[in-house]
């Protein structure tokens, strides 16, 4: 079920905006029965599908009834709190944070910027070991997706290292026991996706927002709770590793710890920046090591798809580093825990098509030539060629196409205009024609028809030159009401009706010669069947009375007799 994937569609409430699908850096979408899906073999869990879905059919999946059932399961339940718990939560003391936690049933509660401090060890001793020319941070899963998925030919310089969080599962784990319960805590959606994927170490992976629901649903309020010196991290307060969640806090943590003086070190965040990066990654002339951070998220993990509040960079990122504190006497550390591991991240296949096939796929939305190409990207792609592409693989629909549909609706108008016996036209609140057919046209003359036939629909004419009786239009565009009445117009009656289309900005016109012959015995005919119903009408009526009067009748005589009868029966007694 699409409910079991970390992001899901609630197909009821989706509505072929193609807005995700626009928004999707790796169109990990596909549109089926106008609704979208994500596909997630290509998605790469980055989140933002959701915060820009306009109506919240973009769900992320809630995980607090597995929390729950973990703290049923496990005697000892510790949470891995992310380090941007301190933007989410600024009105909390770190002490009222993890008493509120404890009061959910957790047993302990630990900062996963712990995790983070033996990363940046390991990191500082592989380079300092290795090599490598290029090292690509593994701490972001979403980046790492993207870089397995779609720059398979890079995937190979990305560290074989767990993320911080994974770090940390492995360090509370070989601090407190293996049958330990482990839940992480954060504003990350793909840290999902590595709990899925790495279970036997993190077992549940919630959001603030469901934290932030638990606790509503349990009337657990922080500010209020009272805590003791016993309302503290285990088994220590994280030091350089809580500067993590803010761009560049993983190359200083790695620069306090690395001994190696000649490694360059760059920071990007944000998808569209990492795949520019990405995209240009062959053109660096590398000279000694280079280290490159990339956070999917811009700003960092303090600006995560369920943040709260997004943005604010600035404010959050002085938040962090502010409250970051740690001794230049306990670095460099070494890492205390193996934290090396092999990635099983499929790349997606890349396949093409011939221009053949690209073509009859493009023809089936009316474009057959390049000039119909308008690559406007309505349809959530970034070039016709592209939606071919994903029309061939299923992804995506014919409708999608604006421009084909507008046309076809265009084409299915314009056919029932000329298929209409009567003169039909269209004007805005100036009177000025929109659209008419031919029929209309020979209604208003020579003049008229020249005009027709020199622009097609008359767009832009004066309904006051073509028609006398243009008050009629005037009088439902100004009080919206419909109005049919017969107009003599020359030798002719004809049989107008005009009405609303759009309340006082465009109203139609229907225009019928009531004169012609074919007209004229279909009006017979209408009246004659008038007549009739209205006679049959009258007939019935009579029945009806004739029915009541003999029924009275009957009830009357009947009388009379049994009275005669009672009177008979008297004598002979």
């Amino acid at each position: 079920m699409d409910s079991l994937q970390p992001i899901y569609t609630k197909p009821a409430k989706c509505q072929d905006c193609y807005k995700c699908l626009r928004q999707c850096s790796v169109k990990a979408i596909k549109i089926h029965e106008n609704h979208a899906r994500i596909e997630p073999d290509l998605c790469i869990m980055c989140g933002h599908c959701v915060q820009v879905c306009p109506v919240q059919a973009k769900v992320v999946r809630n995980d607090i009834e597995r929390a729950k059932m973990l703290l049923q399961v496990k005697s000892r339940v510790f949470v891995s709190l992310a380090p941007s718990y301190v933007t989410e939560f600024p009105q909390y003391q770190p002490a009222s944070v993890v008493c509120a936690l404890k009061a959910l049933g957790f047993y302990g509660i630990s900062e996963t910027a712990l995790g983070a401090q033996e990363v940046s060890s390991a990191m500082a001793e592989e380079m300092s070991t290795n090599a490598r020319d290029i090292y690509i941070s593994s701490a972001c899963p979403t980046v790492v997706e993207l870089i397995k998925k779609y720059y398979p030919d890079y995937a190979h310089y990305v560290a074989d290292m767990y993320s911080p969080v994974l770090a940390h599962a492995k360090l509370l784990r070989a601090r407190y026991g293996e049958d330990i319960g482990i839940v992480f805590v954060g504003p990350c959606i793909s840290k999902k996706v590595e709990s899925d994927m790495n279970n036997q170490l993190l077992n549940v992976a919630m959001t603030f927002e469901e934290l932030d629901m638990w606790w509503r649903e349990m009337g657990i309020d922080p500010s209020l709770i009272q805590t003791s010196v016993e309302d503290r991290f285990l088994p220590h307060n994280a030091e350089e590793g809580a500067m993590y969640p803010v761009d560049g806090g993983m190359v200083a943590g790695i620069k306090a710890n690395c001994s190696v003086n000649n490694t360059h070190f760059m920071t990007f965040s944000g998808i569209k920046n990492i795949r520019s990066v990405l995209d240009d990654l062959d053109e660096i002339p590398v000279e000694g090591p280079l280290f490159i951070e990339l956070l999917a998220c811009e700003g960092g993990c303090v600006n995560g798809p369920k943040a709260s509040s997004p943005g604010k960079t600035a404010a959050k990122r002085y938040q962090v580093i502010s409250k970051t504190t740690y001794s230049e006497n306990a670095i460099p550390r070494k890492a205390t825990v193996d934290l090396k591991t092999q990635w099983h991240i499929k790349p997606v296949q890349q396949v093409s098509y011939d221009d053949t096939r690209i073509r009859a796929a493009l023809a089936q939305v009316g474009k057959y030539i390049p000039e119909d190409e308008l690559n406007c990207g309505g349809c959530g792609y970034d070039s016709c060629r592209e939606f071919a592409v994903a029309l061939i693989e299923g992804r995506a629909e014919v409708n999608m196409c604006v421009g084909y549909m507008r046309q076809l609706a265009h084409k299915k108008a314009a056919a029932l205009l000329r298929s209409i016996p009567s003169g039909l036209v269209i004007v805005d609140q100036d009177l000025r024609i929109v659209e008419c057919n031919r029929r209309f046209a020979d209604i208003g003359g020579r003049d008229c028809v020249l005009a027709y036939e020199a622009q097609s629909g008359m767009e832009g004419a004066s309904l006051k030159k073509v028609l006398p009786f243009h008050a009629m239009f005037t009088e439902v565009l100004n009080q919206t009401v419909d109005i049919a009445k017969d107009v003599k117009m020359g030798n002719v009656i004809l049989h107008v009706t005009v009405f609303t289309i759009e309340p006082h900005r465009q109203v139609g016109g229907i225009i019928r010669d009531i004169t012609e012959p074919a007209v004229q015995k279909e009006r017979i005919v209408e009246k004659t069947r008038q007549v009739i119903e209205k006679n049959l009408s009258t007939v019935q009526q009579i029945a009806y009375l004739l029915g009541e009067n003999a029924a009275e009748s009957e009830v009357i005589l009947n009388s009379i007799v049994k009275s005669f009868r009672a009177e008979s029966t008297d004598k002979e007694g």
